[in-house]
């Protein structure tokens, strides 16, 4: 199909997700054709790499043979089936292979073996959030009925998940239709909203925790947060101790610790999972994007035996989990999957990246004395650039401007893919990603923030 006709039908047929559509329909849009390696060629034969993994879920590479191997393979013998009454070869190995590599990575508390599929992030959150509550009702506990969460924190957009989201561009219009939440101080060190530095902010707003949870732990079913780094609220990386001390609140007052793992985990901060960096165990663990190196929609949510129990009894208890969804535990993106965690194993992926780890922190050091680079923040292989106007007063720009989004059309025009959020640059290339590639990346949008000046 030509390139203006497609485009034509894109304008006419399509609403596309976090766009003003007005501006959209006046601008030629990028239509990606093809992938390879850290790369995506537009329907022009452009190259560009790819600088934030397809929005967060590509780990080993486009067209990486053993995922298309593995789907070809599961295609000719089986594309769905229904989780509903019967099961599925690729999805209980799945199940097996997650179980195994949760409790072996995440060692500190009950392990996570029992496996809910879904089929999106926000599907993850909203699973949780419903276990979490009946887990207590289950008990004969039906006081419960708050969410605390952090500011500036995402989970995504169907109602529950932006019950507890925080981030108010997001969220503020939908705040009629949401459940009950309590938002704590995020450890936003340098926006900090108690006007506190590195690390007091991070001591502070655990305090802020604190008092949260002891006035309302009678009522709290769980807290809920992206552990280490919230990314869709602008890569606010926390400071070491906030989330080891979490998890030490939420036993103390014997309250459930839900970690949102779908941006952090399979790799993403260094780790397999961010958990991992504080020696915490979570009572429920969500996970999407990398899981099938985003061949295929999947999510899982996944908790330890004591929750898990608490479902179990007879019919007229009524206490089994009413949920699920068409395609719960699909097998193609099971095998998908599974395909991606074997190559986790056969390349030693997360013991490749300390080098790249230390290339981009290095490489930033240099951004972050740019006049216009506020904050730079990096975990592992996740970096954000905030940009101000000016340094001095953290001034930012006027929203109006889109300042985050003329760094990055410059930098398409040298052939490297990035989507802002707001004024900060996300840096979240694939996690195979060459070091001759990351540093490409990372001189391009230098030289694209020095062209603001």
């Amino acid at each position: 199909m030509d390139k203006k006709t497609l485009i034509e039908w894109d304008k006419k047929y399509i609403w596309h997700p976090f766009t003003q559509m007005k501006y959209w329909l006046s601008d030629e849009p990028t239509i990606f054709i093809e992938g390879r390696d850290c790369f995506l060629k537009d329907v022009d034969g452009k190259w560009y790499l790819d600088g934030v993994s397809s929005l967060w879920v590509n780990i080993h590479g486009h067209r990486r043979p053993e995922i298309d191997e593995a789907v070809k393979a599961q295609i000719d013998k089986l594309a769905h089936s229904t989780l509903l009454g019967a099961c599925n070869e690729p999805s209980i190995l799945l199940a097996k292979r997650l179980a195994q590599l949760l409790a072996t990575k995440l060692p500190w508390g009950k392990p996570l073996t029992k496996i809910f599929y879904s089929d999106n992030g926000s599907t993850a959150v909203e699973i949780a959030m419903k276990i979490a509550y009946q887990y207590w009702v289950n008990q004969g506990i039906k006081d419960k009925d708050t969410f605390v969460s952090l500011r500036e924190g995402y989970h995504g957009d169907t109602i529950g998940a932006v019950s507890v989201g925080g981030v108010e561009l997001f969220h503020e219009v939908y705040k009629p239709l949401l459940n009950k939440s309590i938002q704590a101080p995020a450890p936003y060190c340098y926006r900090c909203e108690l006007k506190l530095s590195y690390p007091s902010c991070g001591l502070a707003c655990l305090g802020e925790m604190e008092k949260i949870i002891k006035q309302n732990h009678e009522k709290i079913i769980a807290v809920i947060v992206e552990p280490l780094v919230q990314c869709a609220g602008g890569i606010i990386v926390w400071p070491e101790g906030y989330l080891k001390g979490l998890r030490k609140l939420c036993n103390e007052y014997n309250i459930l610790l839900i970690a949102d793992e779908v941006a952090t985990g399979f790799g993403r901060t260094g780790r397999m999972f961010a958990c991992e960096h504080e020696e915490v165990t979570p009572d429920i663990i969500c996970l999407s994007k990398g899981i099938t190196n985003g061949y295929m929609p999947l999510a899982v949510t996944a908790v330890n035996e004591e929750i898990f129990n608490a479902f179990l009894g007879e019919l007229e208890e009524r206490k089994t989990f009413y949920h699920g969804h068409s395609y719960t535990g699909n097998p193609l993106a099971c095998a998908a999957a599974v395909a991606n965690l074997e190559i986790f194993e056969k390349d030693k992926t997360i013991e490749t990246l300390p080098p790249k780890i230390e290339l981009l922190k290095r490489k930033l050091l240099e951004i972050a004395e740019l006049p216009h680079a506020g904050d730079v923040r990096q975990k592992g292989m996740i970096a954000g650039i905030e940009l101000v106007k000016d340094k001095k007063t953290k001034e930012p720009f006027p929203y109006n401007e889109q300042t985050g989004w003329k760094v990055v059309r410059a930098a398409r025009k040298h052939g490297v893919w990035l989507r802002p959020l707001g004024d900060v640059i996300v840096i979240m290339p694939p996690l195979v990603v060459s070091e001759k590639n990351l540093e490409r990346l990372l001189d391009v949008i230098k030289d694209c923030i020095i062209g603001l000046s």
